[in-house]
């Protein structure tokens, strides 16, 4: 039997040392990479708001013991951010103060695989499915009895937002998602695309080889840099920004997580039974209710829908606003100001 994961440190027994498990020094070890990392970004650029993400705070929540930040009244109303891949929560590093200074309580958890996420039991499938990582959020909603929030998001994160908005609305107050309507459809995942959007998506069908495993294993940071330049050409980020949340990517099961996602929507690796029936659903691409704001890059360079292919998928009240200056996939961390006032906006509709 597994032994479940605990993440805090063993009590002082009189004079006795503390002894650490190998998850603990794992976590510890993250933990400070991190923080060294935030201080690097905050020496180079004199930004303050790095400070608030140095806190990682922990909490039990489904299968998982979720690493997470938090910002701004405790009573405010709630915003829960989440991060794409390969990116991790510093997407938000500038967004979340300008929502915390407006009064948000802002919740920006670590993916699984990512950060200081663990799971708690080695027997979990290392599951990258959608419904799963949607469920991963609603656990967490419910370890901190938050009953509804205001979710959003970029790449995975946008997808997240999307599946709890259409298959539990009553979580979910309003959205904001980069690309829109990103909820995938498992059935027809193995189907072919027209060739230039198979090429765009070129890294799916490396990772569907075991020699794409072995090589994100080996060169995980490479690959995510690659994947940040091309998918936003025109965001000149530096060394120091892009380390800062590449350290995210050292957690023990990102690979096995990012290979499941990528294979599973193509077919090619099966998901956990026991969600079969929310993926059916989710496969009816159903109409997301809640109101919504979608947004759009003007420089974007990851393979994304048109605004018009999913603007049917709304069905409350909807705007979209394409956003310029040379924006590309990581809409929050390169327009910051824009994603918050998109945040403040839809919870006012």
């Amino acid at each position: 039997m597994s032994e479940k994961i605990d993440t805090r440190r063993r009590r002082f027994l009189g004079t006795a040392a503390v002894s650490l498990s190998a998850a603990e020094w794992a976590l510890s070890e993250l933990a400070r990479a991190q923080s060294s990392a935030n201080a690097s970004v905050s020496n180079a650029t004199g930004a303050s708001s790095n400070a608030s993400f140095d806190t990682i705070k922990q909490v039990d929540a489904g299968v998982l013991n979720v690493g997470y930040v938090e910002l701004g009244p405790h009573d405010g109303p709630v915003v829960v951010l989440l991060h794409g891949w390969p990116y991790d929560i510093h997407a938000f590093v500038e967004v979340a103060p300008l929502l915390a200074s407006a009064g948000y309580r802002v919740i920006i958890p670590h993916t699984r695989g990512h950060g200081t996420t663990r799971f708690l039991s080695d027997s979990t499938m290392r599951n990258g499915q959608q419904s799963v990582v949607a469920l991963d959020t609603i656990a967490l909603m419910d370890a901190l009895n938050i009953r509804k929030a205001i979710l959003g998001g970029f790449d995975w994160g946008a997808r997240t937002a999307c599946v709890i908005a259409a298959l539990w609305p009553e979580r979910c107050k309003a959205i904001v998602s980069v690309s829109g309507y990103l909820v995938a459809n498992a059935a027809t995942g193995g189907h072919p695309l027209p060739p230039k959007a198979e090429h765009d998506w070129w890294y799916q069908f490396y990772f569907a080889t075991e020699r794409g495993r072995e090589g994100y294993e080996a060169y995980r940071h490479d690959f995510a840099k690659l994947i940040w330049e091309t998918a936003s050409p025109k965001w000149n980020f530096d060394t120091a920004t892009f380390e800062r949340s590449a350290a995210s990517l050292n957690n023990p099961d990102h690979v096995s997580i990012v290979i499941h996602n990528y294979r599973w929507r193509m077919g090619l690796a099966a998901g956990d039974p026991k969600y079969d029936d929310l993926e059916k659903r989710l496969g009816q691409a159903p109409v997301i209710t809640v109101p919504a704001i979608t947004m759009e890059g003007d420089a974007n360079g990851a393979p994304h829908p048109e605004p018009a292919a999913y603007r049917q998928k709304f069905s409350g009240r909807y705007t979209h606003r394409n956003i310029e200056g040379g924006i590309g996939h990581d809409l929050p961390q390169e327009a910051p100001k824009a994603f918050a006032d998109a945040i403040i906006e839809v919870a006012s509709y």
